[in-house]
């Protein structure tokens, strides 16, 4: 770095994956991580977060190496001045006795020990396994490099291995080793370039001149060059002989540019043995062979070993490979080409037939470079930049999109429409989605003519992104021109009918929406193969916006297979979104949850920040049910972080009404309807037009609990059309459930028991026990404590049953008020069941002898609702949490007689 805009190393970022502030959950950790990693870092990030006694730190010294027993006399040293006991003597048990001795925790942290003399090795080995195999209150913290097999001293120690950052962990590094100045676009393509290695991140933004972090002048090229990867290698290659690194460039120049680095081992050793190496020569120690395939233990050395060899060697090594591979082999023209040996329409013709995404890239990519003619060079940039998008890599497909743009203005229609989608797309999942959409549009344009297929593709993400601005004018404007490209592409039914039917949604005409829509569903389930995933996508779309949970999930599961079938890296997130929200809409949160965190790790593979905040906002909805606050406010931070750069006023809109949610979960009514009351109010401020309403439950019992019920009456009747649509099988329930908040209480009663009724119908622990809270306070509140008691015991029930723990705690409080016992199970003795009735003794009985609420339903000819109902009275009645709890009881009272 040069200027005014000086890079400093700073501390990393914190890693989700390297638990450097756990390190008391084990006495011994061995820190692993390939070179540039920060295995150093992750020491002094534990050393800091250490404040229980004495830490010592030691690095090896290469120099010292060759003095038997230096590290290990080093170490005891630096043991004595901590702890001021000076250990007995130089050996291995010197060293295990400092370590045990004392009772005030000790952390030893070691850098680098792979470099220590043999005899300090094996003395450090043998302490450690012994610490590992006892109670003390030492820890011991080893790094060793994760680019080579470790050493034998250290094997069976727990590992911990230090992963490459995540690209918005990279990102945040860049973003504060240059205090915000770099430019978004140089940043995220250093970010891709240095594939989360933090010493390869910040040596690259070391070399950019001010213009360049300005974005005003393009990165050095190639970024990164050998010299910076040489650095960053720190000499991991040093005293290698000729034949070793030329077998080491042979296996980099056969993994080039895929996602499976792992090479097939004889085709490396014949091309080897036709470069005139030895093929019998033993692999280095640098990489690892398995079934027949051997691979670099770290890609940050492939990349080096490539970038470093001379430009005539690599070609040669190319076309020896090309050579040994079999005749038809489409990856023997690619090496061909990487050699300049071969045209650019050749290799165009045959880069489809590529096995994976990546290869298919850098083969349209490199016919592009050897082509002359601008508009076929813009063509071939895009098929590239199409092949880069589908494998998950949107920041590359805008950069071969920007090169396509030199052969653009001669370019036909077609090819500058489809970059024009291509580029939609990509801004779409990582970009305001109102350039997207206007990019969509273009699109539409100039495909309207030529390829009305990819007009009409265009023309529905353009209402893609309006849906996800929350711009209604803007999705039907956009639907009306999808319609003028309907019927040249085979899907033109499926496709009026999500059309037609959205439209119809959005215009309020309920019932035809509600018929098109579901043929869309239908249409899927129709299908033997899995299909396009955007198409499957489409069809949970339409379930969810139907209220078909059960078919959104399986549309949901049919586009994660979809993608994982047709290598669609970039689909597999918006899939695990889609499954998410099923889950989330049918109460089944801890599901929603584990989808979600999938999706955010596939979203962030696949740089979709878009993608990735409305992940957050799922996550931050099921944290506010399992009542983690913390969580909560971190998924709703980063869920706003990016909604509100990038106008995303649906994951706004989830956000905001996660972070209420744990407000009143917390009992905290007044903030909960002070933030909710703009979100479902009329108004500017108002929330997504298709989700506001899912907050209006949540806003009536605040608001009422906050003393401001006149402002809840607006919205229940606005929410009362939204539950007759049938789109959220809980709306229902929950519409008596406000309309019982808002009664008078000679109605207030018989609504609470209407909503239970629902309740039995829609499923769902979480409402359901919401229902009964608020009817078991409005009960206590007039002194009917019997019955309170009964709501609020079964309350207690359904909340601890899906986690809710912030709520049963609230449950817990009114019952406290009642006098019960509410801590945890009370022991309840076995006279109690006579408190229960005939029917519910009966069913009591059935369950404790391990009967399903089926089997019961069938032994008593009553419905399993029945069943359902009657147990949760029981649970109530005996305050008993679980089924084994029940069977306890039983058992109890059967041995005793003391049972009606």
């Amino acid at each position: 770095m040069t200027g005014q805009t000086p890079a400093t190393p700073g501390p990393a970022p914190h890693r989700a994956t390297a638990p450097a502030d756990r390190h008391d959950d084990a006495a011994v950790r061995v820190v692993t991580g390939e070179p540039g990693c920060g295995r150093t870092w992750f020491l002094e990030r534990a050393a800091r977060a250490f404040a229980a006694g004495p830490v010592v730190r030691v690095r090896a010294d290469p120099a010292g190496s060759a003095v038997p027993g230096g590290g290990l006399r080093t170490l005891l040293r630096a043991l004595g001045e901590a702890t001021g006991r000076a250990p007995a003597g130089g050996s291995g048990q010197a060293l295990l006795d400092a370590l045990r001795a004392g009772s005030r925790p000790l952390l030893v942290c070691v850098d680098d020990a792979h470099l220590w003399d043999p005899l300090s090795r094996a003395a450090l080995g043998d302490a450690a396994r012994h610490l590992s195999r006892t109670t003390t209150a030492a820890r011991l913290l080893l790094t060793v490099p994760g680019h080579r097999p470790p050493a034998p001293e250290f094997a069976g120690l727990t590992v911990t291995r230090v992963d490459p950052l995540t690209p918005p962990e990279a990102a945040a590094l860049l973003d504060e080793v240059t205090g915000g100045a770099l430019d978004g676009g140089v940043r995220d393509e250093i970010v891709d370039a240095a594939e989360g290695v933090p010493a390869l991140l910040l040596a690259l933004v070391r070399r950019l001149s001010p213009a360049q972090v300005r974005g005003d002048r393009p990165p050095p090229r190639p970024l990164p060059g050998a010299e910076v990867l040489t650095d960053v290698a720190g000499g991991c290659l040093d005293g290698l002989t000729p034949g070793r690194l030329g077998l080491l460039l042979t296996v980099a120049a056969a993994a080039r540019d895929d996602e499976d680095t792992a090479v097939d081992r004889g085709l490396v050793l014949r091309a080897a043995g036709q470069l005139g190496q030895d093929g019998a020569l033993p692999l280095p120690e640098l990489l690892a062979a398995a079934d027949d395939e051997v691979r670099f233990h770290s890609e940050l050395l492939r990349r080096t070993v490539y970038a470093a060899a001379p430009q005539e060697r690599r070609r040669a090594v190319h076309l020896a490979l090309a050579g040994e591979l079999a005749p038809g082999d489409p990856r023997a023209l690619l090496h061909r080409a990487w050699a300049g040996a071969v045209r650019g329409r050749e290799l165009a013709a045959v880069a489809g037939d590529l096995p994976s995404r990546r290869l298919r890239c850098a083969a349209y990519a490199r016919a592009a470079e050897l082509c002359e003619d601008g508009p076929r060079r813009a063509e071939r940039y895009t098929a590239a930049a199409g092949q880069a998008l589908l494998g998950g890599r949107s920041h590359q497909a805008l950069r071969l999109l920007d090169a396509a743009r030199t052969g653009t203005g001669t370019a036909t229609a077609v090819v500058r429409g489809r970059a024009a989608l291509l580029r939609g797309t990509v801004v779409l999942h990582d970009g305001p989605v109102d350039e997207a959409q206007a990019s969509f549009l273009h699109a539409t344009t100039l495909l309207a003519d030529r390829s009305p297929a990819d007009a009409g593709t265009a023309a529905l993400a353009a209402c893609d992104a309006a849906w996800a601005a929350g711009d209604p004018a803007g999705c039907l404007a956009a639907l009306e021109r999808c319609g003028e490209t309907e019927g040249h592409d085979g899907r033109g039914g499926s496709r009026a009918d999500y059309r037609l039917g959205l439209r119809a949604l959005l215009e309020a005409r309920f019932e035809e929406a509600a018929v098109r829509l579901r043929r869309v569903a239908r249409d899927l389930d129709g299908r033997e193969t899995c299909g396009d995933p955007e198409d499957v996508l489409r069809a949970a779309a339409a379930a969810l916006m139907l209220g078909d949970l059960a078919g959104a999930r399986r549309a949901g599961a049919r586009a994660l297979a979809a993608a994982r079938t047709l290598d669609t890296v970039a689909a597999l997130a918006r899939a695990r979104e889609y499954l998410a929200y099923a889950e989330l809409r049918a109460g089944r949160h801890a599901l929603a949850r584990t989808h979600a965190e999938e999706g955010l790790r596939a979203a962030h593979r696949a740089g979709q920040r878009n993608t990735a905040a409305h992940q957050h906002a799922v996550l931050a909805l099921a944290a506010s049910i399992e009542g983690e606050t913390e969580l909560v406010a971190r998924h709703v931070a980063a869920a706003l972080g990016t909604a509100r750069r990038h106008g995303l006023a649906q994951a706004a809109t989830l956000a905001e009404w996660a972070a209420a949610r744990a407000d009143l979960g917390r009992g905290r009514p007044q903030e909960a309807a002070d933030r909710l009351g703009p979100l479902v109010r009329p108004g500017a401020r108002r929330g997504h037009f298709a989700l506001w309403m899912l907050a209006v439950p949540c806003y009536v019992e605040a608001a009422v609990s906050a003393g401001q019920s006149e402002g809840a009456r607006s919205v229940v009747e606005e929410f009362a059309l939204w539950a007759g649509f049938g789109a959220d099988p809980q709306a229902p329930a929950q519409l008596l459930r406000c309309r019982a908040l808002l009664a008078p209480a000679d109605r207030a009663d018989a609504l609470y028991g209407q909503a239970l009724d629902l309740h039995d119908t829609a499923g769902g622990d979480f409402e359901r026990a919401r229902t009964e809270l608020l009817h078991g306070k409005w009960l206590r509140r007039r002194r009917r404590l019997r019955e309170a008691r009964d709501r609020l015991g079964a309350a207690l029930v359904g909340f601890e049953r899906c986690g809710a723990r912030a709520w049963a705690e609230q449950t817990r409080g009114e019952l406290r008020a009642l006098g019960a016992e509410a801590s945890g199970p009370r022991s309840a003795g076995a006279a109690d069941l006579a408190g229960l009735t005939p029917q519910q003794l009966r069913i009591a009985r059935r369950v404790a002898e391990g009967a399903t609420n089926r089997e019961v339903a069938l032994t008593l000819s009553v419905s399993t609702r029945t069943v359902d109902y009657h147990l949760r009275k029981v649970f109530a009645t005996l305050g008993v949490r679980s089924r084994l709890e029940l069977a306890r009881l039983v058992e109890r009272a059967e041995k005793t007689g003391a049972h009606p």
